[in-house]
């Protein structure tokens, strides 16, 4: 159970990140969502305000430290600390390789993985005061068998992967948990963008023969924030239906 412990969530106001602040809420968690997607994020906080939770939205594009410097300040602020990340926010600009231009490159890395790292470095210190805290990290199946037209997404994807594997090293011995979710193909806004062909051939080479429901990654999530998973750190968790099996 998560009940009161302090949650932020990057890349919460829709998909994964909005399933899994849904599934906290109901447990009774405290949480700061984040996002640059206002509308819906504060949509879904005046949701789950609604039932009771204690929650905070809170404009931020991860790519800026100063913006995380802010959600991290007004957890702290509104909570007294944070007791789980989880470092859900990414973006696609998919293009083969010789058409890939910096921008697009820039783009996609800054949110996806120094993202990432911002995040994780300002929280931490957060959580090494305390001596506890679990951060988790959203991977994918395309870091480690690729994917036509996504260099910069398995790149930055693969990245988490190695720091992941890092902070669990130089956090564990002060009490912080590191590990990754790696999802295949889930129902999300970002895969609504591909060609049904493409989704359908997805599906085919699953084990199970389908894409993944937010909730489903959603859930994995709430168990690797829990104590039951007490002795996990380090693991990337694959929720991908046997696609890389």
């Amino acid at each position: 159970m998560t009940k009161d412990q302090v949650v932020v969530i990057t890349g919460a106001a829709n998909g994964i990140g909005r399933e899994t602040a849904r599934l906290f809420a109901a447990e009774g968690a405290k949480l700061i969502l984040v996002d640059v997607l206002d509308d819906e994020g504060m949509k879904l906080r005046n949701e789950l305000d609604q039932t009771g939770s204690s929650v905070k939205y809170v404009h931020a594009d991860v790519s800026q430290l100063t913006e995380v410097l802010h959600f991290v300040n007004t957890a702290t602020t509104a909570f007294g600390g944070i007791d789980v990340l989880i470092n859900n926010a990414g973006i696609t600009k998919d293009g083969f390789l010789t058409k890939m231009d910096p921008v697009t490159w820039a783009a996609v890395i800054a949110v996806n993985l120094t993202g990432v790292m911002y995040c994780t470095q300002q929280v931490a210190k957060v959580m090494v005061e305390k001596h506890s805290g679990v951060i988790l990290n959203a991977t994918s199946v395309v870091a480690t068998f690729g994917n036509l037209g996504q260099t910069s997404y398995s790149a930055a994807k693969a990245g988490i992967i190695g720091m992941t594997k890092t902070w669990a090293k130089e956090l564990g011995p002060r009490g912080i948990r590191v590990n990754a979710v790696a999802p295949g193909f889930v129902h999300t806004r970002m895969t609504a963008a591909v060609p049904d062909k493409v989704l359908e051939q997805m599906a085919k080479r699953t084990p199970l023969g389908r894409l993944a429901m937010p909730m489903e990654v959603a859930k994995v999530y709430r168990f690797l924030a829990s104590e039951d998973a007490s002795y996990v750190n380090g693991a990337i968790i694959a929720v991908d239906g046997g696609l890389t099996i």
